[in-house]
């Protein structure tokens, strides 16, 4: 069986690291992008088997936008939104009511700071694993 891919989108170069890192040590190929632009150019020509979203980068919603924009074109990839609007806005997103997920296109939200398994717990389930 050949190894899933996770692509990780952020504009935060450091964590855009230590994520890549984290996922590659639970055993996936990590394919990296620095933002919704550079992601939305990957997913044209790439399909990824999971995806792992900040939401904050070029622009406040661009999470949101690429995680509709991946929905469209690949609707079985499960997508992961990874961020810290909350701590830093005190604004809190979740995709647990049927409501919010018609417009966040995302199956997961998750507040940045996870743990390493923690975050293979949740992949293993979206992946089906």
């Amino acid at each position: 069986m050949s190894k899933k891919t996770i692509l990780i989108v952020d504009d935060d170069m450091d964590y855009l690291f230590q994520m890549k890192k984290k996922v590659e040590n639970l055993g996936f190929d990590v394919v990296t992008a620095e933002g919704q632009y550079e992601a939305e150019n990957l997913i044209q020509s790439f399909k990824p088997d999971l995806c792992i979203l900040d939401l904050m980068m070029e622009n406040d919603d661009s999470g949101f936008i690429l995680s509709y924009k991946i929905k469209r074109k690949y609707p079985e990839v499960p997508i992961i939104i990874a961020t810290a609007v909350t701590a830093e806005t005190g604004i809190s997103f979740d995709v647990r009511s049927e409501e919010d997920r018609l417009w966040i296109k995302a199956d997961l939200y998750m507040d940045k700071g996870i743990r390493s398994d923690q975050l293979q717990r949740e992949i293993n389930k979206l992946l089906k694993l």
